[in-house]
């Protein structure tokens, strides 16, 4: 069956990409010369999807430009702040069709898209020794079970391909529980999870480092060592001159939030751990 679209999900504020997420969604960083979201819509139009739309949230002014340069349409999902992921296919619903469903923030090392597919799948990788990734159960190509945590396991990890069929029915499901309280904090996969027998998915197996995904900026220096020197980030810029330092001194980022769960700095380490609070721009030790 021809796809119909794509929909890409870009509207959290991926807060443990500390400080740059700070400063600047995730998606549009650059990696490797290719801003993320620009190297995923680029591959998606070379398979021949033109339809593209992209769930806007967190400092969505900054997408703007991308309905001119790519005529994608962006649409903004209200709840991005109070809401997980439901909430922005929640936004798009009246595009879901035959569709592919992205995450903004992952790196293909080769344009895994096509413009024909068959069955709705969830990308996976296979991941050697202990993982708290989300791990795949699976009969003859078809996800039988998925838990978080696990061991030599096949992970969901990149993009996945609803059918109308699927979209109607995973739409049928979540318009149902949208309401409930219980389903605010929830991903759309958790939904999916709790539905399985009713939303059957094959798994699409790729090779290891195919997708790339980066939680961190650690994680990224490991595959753009270019961050190693130069993080493009203000605010470390800050830290490293106040210390005396070289960006790549600063190592260990991880992202803290404040008690209404919002981001509220990160601690790093440089010969000492420090920690930067992003409200007042106050760097400490971290005793």
């Amino acid at each position: 069956m021809l796809v119909d679209n794509a929909i890409i999900l870009a509207a959290g504020t991926a807060s443990r990409f500390a400080p740059i997420s700070y400063e600047k969604p995730k998606a549009l960083i650059r990696v490797k010369g290719e801003i993320l979201i620009e190297r995923q819509i680029r591959q998606l139009k070379e398979a021949g999807i033109n339809e593209i739309i992209i769930v806007i949230g967190y400092k969505a002014e900054q997408f703007e430009y991308l309905k001119e340069k790519f005529g994608v349409i962006l649409v903004y999902n209200l709840e991005y702040l109070n809401r997980n992921n439901n909430g922005s296919i929640f936004a798009v619903r009246e595009y879901l069709k035959n569709s592919y469903i992205c995450s903004s923030d992952n790196y293909f090392l080769q344009n895994p898209f096509e413009n024909n597919e068959s069955e709705s799948y969830y990308s996976c990788v296979y991941v050697s020794g202990d993982t708290d990734e989300w791990c795949v159960t699976e009969k003859e190509g078809w996800i039988q079970d998925v838990k978080i945590g696990g061991r030599d396991s096949w992970i969901m990890l990149g993009h996945v391909f609803w059918t109308k069929e699927f979209s109607q029915k995973f739409l049928s499901i979540l318009e149902k529980e949208y309401s409930k309280s219980e389903t605010v904090d929830k991903l759309w996969e958790t939904i999916y999870i709790e539905h399985i027998k009713e939303l059957p998915l094959k798994i699409r197996k790729y090779p290891n480092n195919f997708i790339c995904e980066f939680d961190t900026i650690d994680e990224l220096r490991e595959f753009d060592s270019s961050y190693l020197s130069k993080t493009g980030s203000f605010i470390l810029q800050k830290c490293a001159k106040d210390l005396g330092i070289e960006e790549k001194n600063i190592i260990k980022i991880k992202a803290f939030k404040d008690e209404n769960n919002a981001a509220a700095g990160f601690t790093f380490w440089a010969g000492e751990r420090y920690k930067y609070y992003y409200k007042t721009q106050r760097m400490e030790r971290d005793k």
